[in-house]
């Protein structure tokens, strides 16, 4: 009881607010006291709000109170000092339901400090104490608080577990090792913590090796993310003024066929006006003359009729009589149609991009890049349609089969002149881009070429041939086997010959095979880069005079 009494004393004496004994007590209205500093400091954070009031029940004040020291309780305080007695321990000093508790602490039970492994028992800061200062219990194994510390003690024989069996993988005490466990391989508890320990850190540097790996895919991850949303808006934005463009060009072109229709119009009816002016004039004139006549006709005096009679001069026929026979004019009719020619030819390109424009989009890959096909059924799922343009074909090279097909002949044919016209080497470029996964093959007859290019190769002579430069790669097909050229750099390639090449691309991953296609399917030639543009397939000849008239290559039918 006398305990308890002095506990009271300290926790009557203390501050609820920095749970220490009063120092510079003040009283407030309420009646509960506080150290002056404690009070004021919580005052000022209140103080912005303009409300006062005690932190314990919360009266409130509608002026900031005045504080006074309370003298007396000043001196009891002082008082309590010289007895030796201190403050109650805070409130988050004690054991809550979360808490390890002392175990020799009475009534309200203080946090536990530490565990004992060999006591099996847990202490406070105070209980704790002998264990540092008395020789035996100095070299018990102290832990952090644990509520598990019976399970340090056999079931069965109430003893402390220093042993482990590895024979059946238990943890047992000394009395178990001389008892069932007789014969079986046991060591210290201790000794298998350090063999487990060793694994533990092993394990755990694979693991926080593994963290760092994923990270850093998680960081290529993030910078993929802000490549894609940028790559993506560029693209947009490209798109997005490139449609614009073109819609203004459209809209120009309106404009500049109306003003031309309007300005051809004003000219024409004013013509014609003209024209219509003239005649009226005429008619007027005639048929004053013939009133004239008329009259003259009337007269019953012979002489005065012979007196007054003019023979009529000859008529003259009209200079505008002619146009009276004028055809019905067609010339805006036929604006109507050439106008209505161009709309369906942008129709027509608009058809044979769309579809490449959204193909490419879907194709879009950036994570890591796919396997590339095994079978021919997996090649064939990245087939597509594939024909030349003949805008790019030499003089010698005639397009046939739905232009498909490239045949090289002894005479020039008469193309048009165009831009985009090899002048020199016989060769020819599809005219759709490939990007994404893209698999065809080529049907070659006497010799051929089998390439890939940029759509901006040069189509100088000596600087165009496929194979010769950066922006090409391509296998050569003849009588003696199969050569690889890139960048003017030929390379000698071995496998059975075919008068079938079957090239696949994927273009994200900058990967481009060539195979030799038969009853088996073989690879020629990898390359492995980074494709910076699309790409247009090619076909060609090795030359004028090693390449015998006749010889064909063309894009098989694939199904």
């Amino acid at each position: 009881m006398a305990q308890s009494g002095v506990q009271l004393d300290r926790e009557t004496f203390s501050c609820s607010i920095c749970l220490e004994l009063l120092n510079d007590p003040v009283s407030l209205a309420c009646g509960h006291n506080y150290c002056m500093d404690c009070i004021k400091t919580h005052w000022d954070g209140e103080g912005q709000k303009h409300v006062y009031s005690c932190p314990q029940c919360r009266q409130a004040f509608v002026t900031r109170p005045v504080l006074l020291k309370n003298t007396m309780l000043a001196d009891l305080v002082e008082e309590l000092k010289k007895t030796g007695l201190q403050a109650a321990p805070a409130d988050h000093c004690y054991a809550g339901p979360e808490d390890v508790a002392c175990d020799v602490c009475t009534g309200r039970k203080l946090k536990a400090l530490k565990s004992c492994l060999v006591c099996v028992a847990s202490y406070c800061e105070k209980h704790l104490q002998p264990h540092y200062d008395v020789a035996p219990l100095k070299k018990h194994k102290l832990v952090e608080p644990s509520k598990n510390l019976q399970e340090n003690l056999c079931s069965r024989h109430n003893e402390v577990i220093k042993m482990f069996c590895r024979t059946d993988q238990q943890s047992i005490c000394i009395l178990c090792s001389m008892d069932e466990h007789k014969g079986h391989d046991t060591v210290s508890a201790e000794a298998e913590r350090t063999e487990r320990q060793r694994e533990l850190n092993l394990g755990r540097l694979n693991i926080q090796q593994r963290i760092q790996d994923r990270e850093k895919d998680v960081k290529v991850l993030q910078q993929e993310v802000e490549a894609i949303n940028g790559s993506a808006d560029k693209a947009v934005e490209h798109s997005e003024k490139t449609f614009a463009e073109l819609i203004r060009l459209i809209q120009k072109r309106s404009s500049d066929v109306k003003q031309q229709v309007r300005s051809k119009q004003e000219t024409e009816v004013s013509r014609v006006r003209d024209l219509q002016e003239k005649l009226e004039q005429e008619i007027a004139e005639l048929k004053r003359k013939d009133a004239e006549l008329k009259t003259l006709s009337h007269t019953e005096d012979h002489n005065q009729f012979l007196h007054n009679y003019t023979p009529l001069p000859p008529f003259r026929e009209s200079t505008h009589s002619p146009s009276i026979n004028i055809r019905p004019l067609r010339y805006f009719e036929d604006v109507t149609a050439a106008v209505s020619e161009a709309r369906e030819k942008l129709q027509d390109v608009l058809r044979e991009t769309g579809p490449n424009i959204s193909e490419t989009v879907s194709q879009v890959d950036v994570l890591l890049p796919q396997p590339e096909p095994k079978t021919r059924a997996d090649f064939l799922r990245y087939s597509r349609e594939i024909t030349l343009d003949s805008n790019t074909a030499q003089e010698y090279i005639v397009l046939s089969e739905g232009e498909s097909k490239a045949t090289f002949v002894s005479q020039p044919q008469p193309y048009s002149s165009h831009p985009d016209r090899f002048t020199g080497h016989l060769q020819v470029l599809s005219k759709e881009s490939l990007t994404g996964r893209r698999y065809w093959e080529v049907e070659w007859d006497g010799e051929g070429v089998v390439a890939v290019a940029y759509k901006n190769i040069s189509r100088a002579w000596g600087e165009c041939r496929f194979g010769h430069d950066d922006k090409s790669w391509g296998i050569f097909c003849d009588s003696y086997g199969y050569s690889f050229r890139y960048n003017s750099v030929r390379t000698p390639v071995s496998g059975p010959r075919s008068s079938r090449i079957g090239v696949y691309l994927d273009h994200s991953a900058g990967v481009l095979s060539f195979y030799s296609v038969s009853e088996t399917k073989t690879l020629l030639h990898r390359v492995q880069t980074t494709f910076t543009q699309p790409l247009h397939a090619g076909l060609g000849f090795p030359g004028f005079l090693s390449t015998p008239f006749g010889s064909t290559v063309e894009f098989s039918k694939l199904k």
